[in-house]
């Protein structure tokens, strides 16, 4: 086990710890619990107070391996609603296709669950501190400067009261607040999909029938897509990803204007005929696609959102995050006890970290195209391309499962597919380089908040 730096008595001005984590979302309480585990001080700052709101309520079938190790699939179960597949709804369709993650390659992985977030997040940081972390709420990182040694960690508390902490290594999982690559200028945005959301969350929205209850809906329509995500609590998420020039036309309140957006795709219109917006809440987030063009240094990680966001068609917000905190706490730990064979880590970890975007972001950039909506409406499994895309669907890309060949075959067939119908594939793709232009549809970035 490793050995544990003492921590510096509190009336010390600043105090020691082996590494500090800054955000306590999945990413930050996952490494959180892994690194104390081995027996480390490890200080977990976050700067809300959990429960607190956030997005992304579904998970990936693949999720559920890694809440166990973690200890927490009861407690994750408890709050959430099964997830055993996605239903799509297309416009251009008079059907709608289902898929259920029991098809995929590996049969040993069928379902997920819904979760409300302020739930989820606040099991996985609670189980950090039950792990040994020192986890503390209302405590947000305002600066982080690094030397050969380690790091210096400034934080200011509600209260206005300021915490320093020097740091052996540090770990940035402040999500979209991306602390280090916002702060260093390495913050990307990403131009091939640029896009904002309007969501909210409705009571009495109509859900599918018996097992499919629980299942993440996706609506295309003119502007983007919609996500309708059925919760346990009988709430039901609903959002719209579009793109900036559908937002730029906005001339009326944001609550109006997401209504008359769900106006738009009249089958899901239907689904929220007998529904009521809770708490008259829309909310705004822009700047919706990025990266770093890094995630690891000397002395620290960037995990999860704070290295990179792509589009949440596919769900993989979650499940990317807590891979990255299993992977970096490894790291880590070679970081700290083996500092020769650091480099080495570090390079798989970067290898490991662009993966899993990079093989989601090729679907999500394509999903509005009208051949890859052919192929999701009617989807067939020759040379076994469904189920592995449908292995991609969820999120089994680290391990060993062979998807790569079928999923080849299933990237040859879009592409083929797209040069015989090619007026149209042209015609889409224009109109998608002119609508994801970036012309200030939402102002700031990266920034929820509801609608006034």
């Amino acid at each position: 086990m490793a050995q544990a730096t003492t921590p510096t008595p509190d009336s010390d001005r600043t105090r020691r710890c082996d590494v500090l984590v800054v955000g306590g979302g999945p990413a930050g309480a996952t490494v959180a619990t892994l690194l104390a585990r081995q027996g480390r001080h490890v200080v977990l700052l976050e700067k809300a107070h959990h429960p607190r709101f956030h997005i992304g309520e579904s998970l990936l079938p693949a999720n559920v391996p890694l809440l166990e190790r973690l200890g927490v699939r009861a407690q994750v179960e408890a709050i959430g609603m099964p997830k055993w597949g996605v239903e799509f709804c297309s416009p251009q369709h008079s059907h709608r296709s289902y898929l259920e993650f029991s098809q995929a390659w590996d049969k040993s992985m069928p379902m997920a669950w819904q979760v409300r977030r302020d739930a989820f997040d606040e099991i996985l940081f609670r189980n950090a501190a039950a792990s040994g972390a020192v986890a503390q709420e209302g405590c947000q990182v305002r600066s982080v400067v690094f030397d050969a040694d380690g790091a210096d960690v400034e934080a200011v508390l509600d209260d206005g009261a300021t915490q320093r902490w020097r740091a052996r290594f540090v770990i940035d999982a402040s999500g979209r607040d991306t602390l280090l690559a916002t702060a260093n200028g390495w913050k990307q945005k990403n131009r091939r999909h640029n896009s904002a959301a309007l969501f909210g969350h409705f009571r009495g929205a109509q859900r599918l029938e018996g097992r499919r209850e629980g299942n993440i809906s996706i609506f295309w329509f003119a502007h983007g897509w919609f996500w309708f995500i059925p919760l346990a609590d009988g709430s039901t998420s609903v959002g719209a990803v579009c793109w900036p020039h559908y937002l730029k036309s906005r001339d009326k309140p944001l609550r109006e204007f997401f209504a008359d957006t769900i106006a738009l795709s009249p089958a899901l219109a239907e689904r929220l005929r007998d529904a009521t917006l809770i708490d008259d809440h829309v909310w705004a987030t822009g700047n919706y696609s990025y990266s770093a063009d890094r995630c690891a240094g000397d002395r620290f990680l960037m995990l999860g959102d704070a290295y990179a966001f792509i589009d949440p068609v596919f769900s993989s917000g979650v499940h990317l995050a807590m891979v990255s905190a299993f992977a970096g706490a490894d790291v880590v730990a070679t970081a700290l006890d083996r500092p020769a064979a650091y480099p080495a880590a570090r390079r798989h970890f970067e290898r490991q970290m662009r993966h899993g975007p990079r093989e989601f972001s090729w679907f999500i950039q394509r999903m509005t195209n009208p051949m890859m909506r052919e192929l999701f409406m009617h989807p067939q499994n020759p040379l076994r391309m469904q189920e592995a895309v449908l292995s991609l669907l969820a999120g089994d890309i680290y391990g060993k499962t062979p998807i790569w060949g079928s999923l080849a075959l299933f990237k040859a067939v879009y592409y083929i597919g797209s040069l015989f119908s090619l007026p149209r594939s042209w015609r889409a793709w224009r109109l998608r380089q002119q609508l994801i232009r970036d012309v200030g549809a939402v102002q700031g970035e990266n920034v929820i908040a509801p609608a006034p």
